[in-house]
């Protein structure tokens, strides 16, 4: 399905796995709007992005604060002319065992996760439910699927997002709203690699653009198909 034309908007969408899914659908032709809280990241993000030809835009806000998000959403849908897509990537990962982590620190991590994930779903709902048809991809993680030790919180914010993706789709499913969830493994981005998860070495371990293509190719299938849930792994870690 050719995609050229749409309007995504992209959480999180200054660095990392964000721009990468920027980049790759804007090379589709796709205009793009991303949020994040580094306004330096993302303007110089937006300056790569219009260099392949689409309208891009930019909104600074938190995504664990409802009045931002929907504030900031309703901004790029104005900018852009509407809302086609939304991939709801922003997202943080504080790691260490229940005994030490703080609980500020704990709640922060599901406030982020989870209902950064909510809000902005809820503010682009009106849009596509008015046009008839859109696109939400949820990043969850294999950590949602299978909790280990030292990741409490970031296992438990991505399940979580694995269980109200799954209410969204069958929900928006009836109004041609194709709601994916994404369980990616570890992939090389700045969160991972700082966070000691991996060493992000480009001969083993998936990368950023890897994620990317998956997300651009699970847009492109013809609207009668829906990946209701889907994995990636790295092959040879």
């Amino acid at each position: 399905m050719n995609i050229s034309g749409k309007n995504a908007i992209i959480t999180g969408g200054g660095r990392g796995l964000g721009k990468a899914v920027a980049l790759a659908l804007a090379n589709e032709g796709v205009n793009i709007g991303i949020t994040g809280r580094n306004e330096e990241n993302l303007k110089m993000t937006v300056d790569e992005i219009q260099k392949l030809g689409v309208n891009a835009a930019y909104a600074v806000f938190s995504v664990d604060n409802e009045i931002q998000v929907t504030a900031g959403i309703n901004a790029l849908a104005e900018t852009l002319g509407g809302v086609d897509i939304l991939i709801n990537n922003a997202g943080i990962g504080d790691f260490g065992s229940i005994e030490d982590m703080p609980s500020e620190t704990w709640e922060q991590v599901i406030k982020t996760n989870l209902f950064g994930v909510y809000y902005a779903a809820k503010a682009v709902h009106p849009f596509m439910k008015a046009k008839g048809e859109g696109d939400i991809v949820n990043v969850s993680s294999t950590a949602g699927l299978k909790g280990g030790p030292n990741m409490s919180a970031y296992a438990a914010s991505k399940a979580a997002v694995v269980s109200l993706s799954q209410s969204m789709m069958a929900e928006w499913r009836k109004q041609n709203i194709r709601v994916i969830t994404l369980t990616p493994s570890t992939i090389a981005s700045d969160m991972s690699i700082q966070g000691g998860l991996t060493d992000g070495n480009p001969d083993k371990v998936l990368q950023p653009e890897d994620f990317a293509e998956w997300v651009r190719d699970i847009l492109k299938m013809n609207r009668r198909a829906l990946i209701a849930n889907g994995s990636i792994f790295s092959t040879n870690p």
